[in-house]
């Protein structure tokens, strides 16, 4: 039965209550049971009388759990709960519609088998196929985009349990701006993120105190620094920061939020609609085929534009327009110099 995070909330708190045996929950005991476990999830409340009774007649019906709910009168006042007190919605079998997403669920998951260090989805599958009775079918009928291959990936667990753990992390990492040579620095781990098919770790550079973008295939080795101690993050909400950019690149604190005007071409236009470059994307004008994106500029960004070739054409603003433009020019160069 598919119900949104709110309801869902809402149900495993009335839940609890009917169990309870011990206390009388009354309609007002109710709505504040609902309101404090939404308060409590999702910072915010709000629930109506009327709602909590839709609430319970959900619950009551087929399509619900058919949940055995006693209302027990005392005076003017009804009280509810379950006939038995054992019962519970955590207890019904799996619906057909349940069952289904389940599956997908699994099938989902099943994309990470084999890949290094992720034994633990193995554990995962395993012990959902075996509590749900469902065993997922051996054919395979979604195709991810991923690279068994890429250098990195044997270190994903590690610096995954090391975030979640609050441990220091010692890096010998090649850096590219080095002239090559492999540099060895401690990171506090806050983040990780994947992006183009790569991975990436955020985290708190020990020496510079700056947060660094560090690419999981370019690491040599890795290992906890227990002599370090690690240090929270109060710097950056990883939850946003990446709303105003495309891509990993965190740009400083003195970079504007830009409204980008992109052309494209009648050919490409519909393409570009129908899967944005960025979730601010609006569309300027139809006949023109043209948009606009509210973001922060990137390299990612820049690689993005350029790989739609001629295809598009930057508007505006200007300082963007001429920076497309040189790389461009550049380009020309290589192709077209006779010199």
């Amino acid at each position: 039965m598919p119900t949104n995070k709110n309801a869902a909330i809402r149900y495993q708190a009335l839940d609890k209550c009917f169990r309870d045996h011990r206390h009388r929950y009354y309609i007002d005991d109710l709505i504040d049971a609902c309101e404090n476990a939404l308060l409590y999830y999702n910072g915010i409340g709000g629930v109506s009388r009327r709602q909590i009774f839709e609430d319970i007649k959900f619950m009551e019906s087929d399509t619900g759990w058919s949940i055995p709910l006693e209302r027990k009168r005392d005076g003017k006042k009804v009280y509810y709960r379950y006939e038995n007190s054992d019962f519970s919605i955590n207890k019904q079998p799996l619906t057909d519609e349940e069952a289904q997403q389940l599956q997908t669920v699994i099938l989902t998951l099943s994309r990470f088998r084999g890949l290094p260090s992720n034994e633990w989805v193995e554990e995962v599958i395993s012990n959902l196929e075996w509590r749900f009775n469902l065993k997922s079918k051996n054919e395979n009928i979604i195709g991810f985009e991923q690279n068994p291959n890429l250098k990195g990936l044997e270190y994903l667990s590690n610096v995954i349990d090391a975030a979640s753990n609050h441990q220091s992390l010692r890096i010998e990492y090649h850096n590219y701006k080095n002239g090559g040579k492999d540099i060895l620095f401690v990171v506090h781990p806050y983040y990780v993120k994947q992006y183009n098919n790569r991975w990436f770790l955020f985290g708190l550079d020990n020496k510079r105190k700056e947060i660094s973008n560090i690419a999981l295939d370019r690491i040599v080795s890795i290992q906890v620094a227990t002599d370090v101690v690690f240090i929270p993050n109060e710097i950056v909400d990883f939850e946003r920061c990446f709303d105003d950019i495309v891509g990993v690149s965190i740009p400083k604190d003195d970079v504007k939020k830009e409204t980008i005007v992109l052309r494209f071409t009648k050919a490409r236009f519909p393409y570009v609609t129908s899967k944005p470059i960025h979730k601010s994307q609006a569309v300027i004008n139809e006949e023109d085929c043209t948009i606009s994106l509210d973001v922060k500029p990137t390299c990612e960004l820049e690689q993005l534009i350029l790989s739609f070739g001629s295809d598009v054409e930057v508007l505006s603003p200007k300082t963007f327009r001429a920076k497309i433009g040189g790389k461009i020019a550049e380009n020309y160069k290589k192709y077209f110099s006779y010199a």
